[in-house]
C-alpha cells in the first residue's frame, strides 16, 4: 500500500510545472513548464522525440515585460525549443537561453541566469 502512496505522490510531483527565472535585456523573464496532454499507454518503445525531459505537446509560458507567452515545443533536433512563430525560446546551451523575436527583422535579446531565484526542479 505504501508503494501505492509514494508512486502516486511521485506522479503528482512529476506534472507540477518547473519554472526558472532570468534577466532579459535588463527585464525580469519567469518561465514555466508545462506538461502536455500525451498519453504513453500502448506505446511499447517510448514516446519518440523526447528530449531533455519534454514531450511533443508539451509547451513554457514565458512572462516578460507585462505579457505572457504561451510557446508549444517545437519538434527541432537538440535542446527543447518553443516558439509560436513570431517569439522563440531554446533552452539554454551552457549558461543562457535563446530568446529571439521576429519583427520583419530578427531581434535577439540577451538572457543571463538571475542569480537571486531559486530554480525548481524535479
Amino acid at each position: 500500500m505504501l508503494h501505492l502512496l509514494v508512486a502516486a505522490l511521485l506522479l503528482i510531483l512529476w506534472a507540477l510545472p518547473v519554472s526558472a527565472d532570468w534577466l532579459c535585456d535588463g527585464d525580469r523573464l519567469q518561465l514555466e513548464r508545462v506538461a502536455g496532454a500525451v498519453d504513453v499507454r500502448g506505446l511499447a518503445g517510448g514516446i519518440p522525440n523526447s528530449s531533455d525531459g519534454t514531450l511533443p505537446g508539451d509547451g513554457i509560458l514565458l512572462t516578460w515585460r507585462g505579457t505572457t507567452l504561451q510557446l508549444p515545443r517545437t519538434n527541432n533536433a537538440g535542446p527543447p525549443s518553443y516558439t509560436d512563430g513570431r517569439w522563440w525560446w531554446r533552452e539554454p546551451v551552457g549558461e543562457a537561453p535563446e530568446l529571439l523575436e521576429r519583427r520583419g527583422d530578427v531581434i535577439e535579446h540577451a538572457c543571463e541566469p538571475l542569480v537571486d531565484a531559486p530554480v525548481q526542479t524535479h
